[in-house]
C-alpha cells in the first residue's frame, strides 16, 4: 500500500475533516465524534456514498492537528491518531496507550511454501487460494498485540472468538454444511471489534466490493484486511469495553427498531406445505396441542409456478381467505419473496419491469438473464430509487390479503446457472456500475424496499426477515443465519453466531430452529429449542424432502418439551421486548455473550457455549448429543437457578444436571424481570397483568408498555415504569410516563432466597 504514498508532505484542515497530502496520494480524516475517526483514501471515487450509514454521523467536536518531523498528530479527548510517511496510521487512547499500530514490515505466510509447490499442488486439483497472491485494490495490515481477541463481523460460521480465522465478505449462497472454516456466507457486515487487555476498538470497513479479513491465520504479527475494488474507508471507534464499540457502531448504521410483539411469539416454517390442508393441518394441530404459534411462513409453493407478487388459487384457494382463516385463529401469515422475476411475456411483474427498463443488464445492453426456482429470470435494479418504489408498491397484493410480514430470500443475489458475472450493469442511484461493487447490497436494497413498502401500506412496523444483507440493515430487517443442517454443530454454532451478528447491529435474530436441511433427531430438536428459547427470532424451518419437525412428529416426550420451552418464550416476551425497546437507543442486542458485560474476565473471552439475556438472565444449554449434565461458568456477582431457586456466588465453574427437559438458566442478584402468562398467540387476551420475577437484593428496572404495533409510542402512547424492590422483596412502583393503559395488576415472585 505504501507505493501509493510515498512522503507525507502538508495538511490542510476543513471543519472536522483533516485532508493529509503525500506524494503520490491524498488521504481524508475526518472526526467524526471524540472516539470516532474516520479514514478515506479515494482509490475508486472522490467521494464515498454509504449505504450502511444513512445520515451524517458528524459532529462538532473539539480536536487538534499538530505536524513535526515524525509526522501529523490528530488528537480528541478520547482518541489519538499519528500519521507517518508512506501511510503508516497508528490510534491510541488519549493517555497514549496504543490501539491498533501498523504492521512496519511485510506480509509473510508462516508457513513457507515455494511458488513451484503451489503450481504443483494446483494441478493436482488442490485448493490453493490461500497460498496464491491475490488480486486486490489496497490492504492495511496492522499489528497483532499480545492478548488482542476479535469479534463481531456479523453473519460467520464457527466461534465466538474469532482470532486466528480468515473471512471474505462476499454474500454466498452455500448449500454444503456450514462448518468454523467456511470463509463467506449469506451477509457482508465488516465490523471487526478488538478486545485488547485494557481497551477495546472497532474498525468498520465501509466498502461494498468482495474483500478479505485475515485475524492472524496468515501470520500471528499481524492482521489484514484487503478489498477488489472501492475507497479504502474505514471508521476507527476507541472504547473502554466491547459495549462502548457496539454503541458507536450502532450510532453510525443504525439501531434495530421496535418490532411488533406478535413477531416475537413462536413461528413454524417448511419449505413443503404445498396447499391450503397442509397449512389447516400445522395450525390446528399446534392448537389441538396446546402449543403456542404465532406465525406460520409460506416458502415459495405458495406462488404460481414461483412467480414473485402471486397467489396459487387451485392448491391455497381464493386470494384472502385462508389469511383471514388463519387470523381468526390468532395466526399471522408471513410469505417468502425472491427477487429473481420470471422471464415470461405476460406475466404483469416482467412486463413492466422491460418496459420501464427495472432489470439489470449484461455488459452488452441487454436484459440479464439467469436461472431460479421460477427458471429463467431477470433480477430487479434494487439500487435506483424507482425499482424500489415499484418493488414496494407491489407488497400491496399481499398486504390487502392480510399477510403480517414478508420474508426476503434468494438475495445474494443467488442463482442456478452461476453466480452473476462481475460487469453485469447494476445502478447505484443515478451511477452506473456493476455487480462488482452492488452484490453485497443487493439484499439491503431489496429489504429497504420491503421495508418501506409494508410501512406505507399498513402503517404498523414492518416485519421483513432477510437472507443477505449488509452493515446497517438492522434498519429495515430481521435476520436469520440461512440453510443450516440438523447437525449437532450447527447447533453449536448458534449461540456464537447469534451473539457476533447481535453485537454487529443486529439486535433481531434468529436460526431456523431444528436445521433447514437432513433430518432432525428428537433430541436434537428438544436441545434446539432450548437454546434458541431467548433468541429474538424465535421459528422452526425445515427443507422438503427432510423430515418434518413439528414438535408432535417425534412423540409425546418431545411435544411435552417443545411446549414448556415455547411458552417460556411466551412468559419472558415482555422482558425480551423491552431489551428491544431499550436498544433502539443504545444499540445493545438481546442474546449477548458473557464478553460483552464482563470484557476483562478472561474465563469468558472464548465462551461459546452460554449467552447472556441483557444483562440479568444467563442461559446455559446443553449442545450436544447424550450429555445430562454441564459445566456451567457463572461470572461475578450472585446467582440464583431458575428452576431450583439455589444460590450460587459468581466466578466459578459448577455442574449442573440438565436432563433433556432442563436447559439450564440464572438469574443475577438484584433483578427484576418482567413476564406475562402464556397464551397460545399475541392478542389471545388482553396483557393487563404483569408479575415480576425478583431475587434477593436491591434491584431496579425500567419497563415499556404499548399496544405493541403501530408507531403510536413515538407520539407518546406508551407506559414507562420504574420497579424497585428491597433486599427482602418489597415492591415499589413509580409511573415514569403514562400514555396507555396501565395494569390491573402487578405481582411478584422470588426466585431464591
Amino acid at each position: 500500500m505504501n507505493n501509493h504514498f510515498g512522503k507525507l508532505l502538508r495538511f490542510e484542515q476543513n471543519n472536522n475533516e483533516v485532508k493529509v497530502v503525500f506524494e503520490k496520494q491524498a488521504a481524508y480524516f475526518t472526526v467524526v465524534r471524540e472516539d470516532i475517526i474516520r479514514v478515506m483514501v479515494p482509490f475508486f471515487q472522490e467521494h464515498s456514498v454509504s449505504k450502511a450509514i444513512e445520515k451524517n454521523p458528524v459532529v462538532e467536536t473539539s480536536y487538534s492537528v499538530l505536524q513535526d518531523e515524525d509526522g501529523l498528530v490528530i488528537a480528541t479527548d478520547r482518541i489519538k491518531v499519528q500519521i507517518a510517511d508512506d501511510f503508516a496510521v497508528d490510534f491510541y487512547k488519549s493517555d497514549g496507550g496504543i490501539l491498533a499500530a501498523d504492521y512496519r514490515g511485510e506480509r509473510t505466510i508462516v508457513k513457507k511454501v515455494s511458488w513451484e509447490t503451489v503450481e504443483m499442488l494446483e494441478a493436482e486439483g488442490h485448493d490453493v487460494s490461500g497460498l496464491k497472491e491475490e488480486e486486490i485494490q489496497f490492504q492495511i495490515v496492522k499489528q497483532l498485540d499480545e492478548g488482542d481477541d476479535f469479534y463481531g463481523l456479523g453473519d460467520k460460521s464457527g466461534f465466538l472468538n474469532k482470532k486466528y480465522y480468515e473471512y471474505e465478505n462476499w454474500n454466498s449462497d452455500l448449500p454444503q454444511a456450514h462448518n468454523e472454516d467456511f470463509k463467506a456466507l449469506y451477509k457482508s457486515v465488516p465490523i471487526l471489534m478488538c478486545l485488547k487487555k485494557n481497551a477495546a476498538y472497532g474498525i468498520f470497513f465501509d466498502n461494498t466490493f468482495r474483500s478479505s479479513i485475515n485475524l492472524g491465520k496468515e501470520n500471528p504479527k499481524y492482521y489484514y484486511y484487503t478489498a477488489k475494488g472501492g475507497n479504502l474507508d474505514y471508521y476507527f471507534m476507541a472504547g473502554d469495553d466491547l459495549q462502548d464499540i457496539v454503541r458507536s457502531y450502532t450510532y453510525l448504521t443504525g439501531t434495530t427498531p421496535l418490532p411488533q410483539l406478535w413477531t416475537l411469539g413462536y413461528q413454524q416454517s417448511r419449505w413443503g406445505y404445498e396447499n391450503t390442508e397442509d397449512i389447516n393441518y400445522v395450525v390446528d394441530t399446534y392448537r389441538k396441542e396446546q402449543i403456542p404459534l404465532d406465525v406460520i411462513h409460506f416458502d415459495i409453493d405458495y406462488m404460481e409456478h414461483c412467480k414473485v407478487f402471486t397467489w396459487d388459487e387451485a392448491n391455497y384457494g381464493k386470494k384472502g381467505e385462508l389469511f383471514a382463516s388463519l387470523r381468526e385463529r390468532g395466526v399471522k401469515p408471513v410469505t417468502i419473496i425472491d427477487p429473481g422475476t420470471k422471464l415470461e411475456e405476460g406475466y404483469f411483474m416482467h412486463d413492466e419491469g422491460v418496459a420501464n427498463d427495472y432489470f439489470v443488464k449484461d455488459a452488452g445492453g441487454n436484459v440479464y438473464v439467469n436461472v431460479v426456482w421460477p427458471g429463467d429470470s431477470n433480477y430487479p435494479d434494487f439500487g435506483r430509487k424507482e425499482v424500489r418504489d415499484w418493488w414496494a408498491e407491489k407488497h400491496r397484493m399481499l398486504v390487502d390479503m392480510g399477510v403480517g410480514g414478508i420474508w426476503n430470500d434468494m438475495n445474494e443475489p443467488a442463482s442456478f446457472n452461476g453466480e452473476l458475472p462481475q460487469d453485469v450493469v447494476f445502478y447505484d442511484e443515478d451511477r452506473k456500475t456493476n455487480h462488482a461493487e452492488m452484490h453485497n447490497v443487493y439484499g439491503h436494497l431489496m429489504s429497504k424496499a420491503a421495508y418501506e413498502g409494508l410501512k406505507g401500506l399498513t402503517g404498523k412496523r414492518p416485519f421483513v426477515i432477510t437472507r443477505a444483507c449488509y452493515a446497517g440493515s438492522q434498519k429495515y430487517t430481521t435476520v436469520w443465519t440461512g440453510d443450516n443442517q440438523s447437525l449437532w454443530h450447527h447447533l453449536q454454532m448458534v449461540i456464537p453466531q447469534l451473539c457476533n451478528l447481535g453485537m454487529s447491529g443486529f439486535a433481531f435474530c434468529g436460526t431456523d430452529v431444528g436445521g433447514f436441511g437432513a433430518d432432525c433427531t428428537p433430541e436434537l430438536l428438544c436441545r434446539w429449542v432450548e437454546a434458541a428459547c431467548f433468541s429474538p427470532l424465535f421459528r422452526n424451518h425445515s427443507a422438503k424432502g427432510t423430515r418434518t419437525q413439528e414438535p408432535w412428529r417425534f412423540g409425546k416426550e418431545v411435544t411435552d418439551i417443545n411446549r414448556k420451552y415455547i411458552k417460556l418464550r411466551y412468559q419472558f416476551i415482555p422482558y425480551i421486548y423491552d431489551l428491544l425497546y431499550q436498544g433502539e437507543t443504545t444499540g445493545l442486542p438481546v442474546m449477548r455473550p458473557l464478553v460483552l458485560h464482563y470484557s476483562y474476565d478472561p474465563e469468558v473471552r472464548n465462551l461459546n457455549s452460554e449467552y447472556l439475556v441483557g444483562e440479568h438472565l444467563l442461559v446455559a444449554p446443553v449442545l450436544e448429543q447424550g450429555v445430562t449434565k454441564r459445566v456451567v461458568y457463572l461470572p461475578e456477582g450472585v446467582w440464583y437457578d431458575y428452576w431450583t431457586g439455589e444460590r450460587i456466588e459468581g466466578k466459578q465453574y459448577i455442574l449442573k444436571d440438565a436432563p433433556i427437559d432442563v436447559c439450564p438458566m440464572y438469574i443475577k442478584a438484584g433483578s427484576i424481570i418482567p413476564t406475562y402468562e402464556a397464551v397460545q398467540y399475541v392478542g389471545e387476551k388482553p396483557y393487563n397483568k404483569l408479575r415480576l420475577l425478583i431475587t434477593p437484593k436491591e434491584g431496579s428496572y425500567i419497563h415499556f408498555q404499548d399496544n405493541g404495533e403501530d408507531y403510536a409510542y413515538k407520539n407518546g402512547a406508551y407506559n414507562l415504569y420504574r420497579f424497585t424492590t428491597s433486599a427482602e422483596g418489597q415492591l415499589n412502583t413509580e409511573i415514569l410516563h403514562e400514555g396507555y393503559s396501565v395494569y390491573q395488576n402487578i405481582t411478584t415472585v422470588m426466585i431464591g432466597k
